[in-house]
């Protein structure tokens, strides 16, 4: 049986749109610096078929754990 992931909250997208703004980050270390988020939702939320009405939050908000 598969384990699925946590659903993704306005508020990491948030942080997802600010790294990949900010910073020269991919996609698995945007990940990892999320707690191990699947690659695939970073890239959901790059190409806005997820929280495309989202903006992006500060960059010291998105480096926070």
């Amino acid at each position: 049986m598969r384990k699925s992931s946590p659903k993704l909250t306005a508020s990491e997208a948030a942080k997802i749109k600010a790294l990949l703004k900010e910073t020269d980050w991919n996609h698995a270390q945007i990940a990892a610096h999320l707690g191990g988020m699947n690659q695939g939702r970073i890239s959901e939320v790059k190409t806005g078929k997820r929280f495309s009405e989202v903006a992006a939050c500060s960059l010291q908000e998105a480096m926070k754990p």
